[in-house]
């Protein structure tokens, strides 16, 4: 795990609580692997809206998810919380790159690692836009 930049659960700075639910498990008994993807976006878009103070559906510029990835280092269960860290690996004139620990209840090591692309795009044109303000105020407080 040498490669993963942020690989404690001290190394960030944001830790969103995400509770697992009884749909989250596969036949398996573990969550599913998609669902680890529905926890980036829910952490990430939960921090956005709480540390903004902006409902920011109604803003003109939306963020969209262009690319998300997900390394998955050890399983997690139902009735678990999840932990999600949050950092910022980039943040652009359009796109911001979160790197997102996830961790089991009390862990202190990631369960899965992931990383989530957010463009920011005209909500009518869907052409790429500066982001918002208010969303570069907060971000760029994770930088620091």
């Amino acid at each position: 795990m040498t490669d993963i930049p942020h690989h404690r659960r001290a190394d960030f700075k944001v830790i969103r609580a995400v509770p697992t639910r009884w749909m989250d498990n596969d036949h398996y008994g573990h969550v599913n692997n998609v669902t680890y993807y529905s926890y980036f976006d829910t952490a990430v878009n939960g921090f956005l809206i709480e540390a903004s103070d902006i409902d920011i559906r109604e803003l003109p510029a939306i963020g969209i998810v262009a690319e998300s990835s997900c390394r998955f280092l050890s399983a997690t269960s139902f009735p678990d919380i999840v932990y999600a860290g949050i950092a910022v690996e980039r943040l652009g004139r359009s796109s911001v790159v979160y790197q997102i620990g996830l961790f089991r209840n009390d862990e202190q090591t990631p369960c899965a690692f992931g990383r989530f692309v957010h463009v920011y795009v005209d909500r009518l044109t869907r052409r790429p836009v500066p982001i918002p303000e208010a969303i570069r105020n907060v971000v760029e407080a994770l930088t620091r």
